[in-house]
């Protein structure tokens, strides 16, 4: 039997980066339909849709629901959507934002933006399927990306950081308020992955020096892949983690064990 034999997840921000990785690692382990909400089709990497590439890939079905996290009726839409395939049994809010910024710098408008896609995306995709999930009487699980920024922050992102931080207790609030329904809620804490990173660098020298001091300091001596969260991501969804749930699982490739 494979992991997720059966399932149906929801992933939002599917389309590319992380999403994407744990969307198709999902199908790859067996999982009967993955649902890719996202506000874009195309992934920024290149490549097909993410749906179109596991119905070509894998035996799982899959659907693209054009989803803006901050909208809840498009969060019920996405979750809708899995009711075609026998109801979501597996949600993960993935869709983020980060960039660096000055604390003192920082507008209302800016910091309402990270908080509206990062925080309140989660709650509220996590509250409409937690309802179906509920109304179902199945149980199922909840996977909330947050970051290594959500356990520790970091003076360089201070908005991201306080997003993250949110997440990461919104997280632990879920899993006692939800495990009566036999509901898991954990949060996976990426490091350093490279498809955060952006497009060509306008110094591809500095770059480039960046990137050997960043993988100098990650005991695995890399960045992280969109696989490398999947793994986790999968873990989470599966019965493997059955007796796991208010969990925080670091995915930093040793990043974060110094401190």
């Amino acid at each position: 039997m494979s992991l997720l034999d059966g399932r149906v997840a929801v992933v939002t921000g599917g389309s590319s980066g992380i999403g994407r990785g744990i969307a198709r690692g999902f199908a790859e382990h067996g999982a009967a339909a993955v649902v890719v909400a996202d506000v874009r089709e195309e992934p920024k990497e290149g490549g097909p849709p993410t749906h179109e590439a596991i119905e070509a890939e894998t035996d799982a079905s899959a659907a693209f629901v054009d989803c803006d996290v901050t909208e809840r009726a498009d969060l019920e839409n996405a979750v809708d959507a899995a009711e075609a395939f026998g109801g979501v049994d597996v949600m993960v809010n993935n869709a983020g934002i980060w960039h660096g910024e000055a604390f003192l710098d920082v507008t209302e408008a800016e910091y309402q933006r990270m908080m509206d896609i990062n925080l309140k995306g989660a709650y509220f995709g996590s509250q409409v399927a937690a309802a179906r999930m509920v109304e179902n009487g199945d149980g199922g699980s909840i996977i909330n990306v947050s970051s290594i920024a959500g356990l520790f922050g970091n003076g360089d992102w201070p908005t991201y950081s306080a997003s993250k931080g949110g997440l990461t207790t919104l997280t632990y609030s879920l899993a006692h308020g939800l495990g009566e329904h036999g509901i898991r809620v954990n949060a996976i804490h990426p490091g350093g992955v490279e498809t955060m990173i952006g497009g060509e660098p306008e110094d591809p020298e500095a770059a480039a020096e960046g990137a050997e001091q960043f993988t100098r300091m990650v005991p695995l001596g890399r960045y992280g892949q969109p696989e490398d969260i999947a793994g986790a991501a999968t873990f989470l969804a599966s019965d493997l983690a059955g007796y796991v749930t208010g969990e925080s699982l670091v995915v930093d490739g040793g990043w974060t064990s110094w401190r």
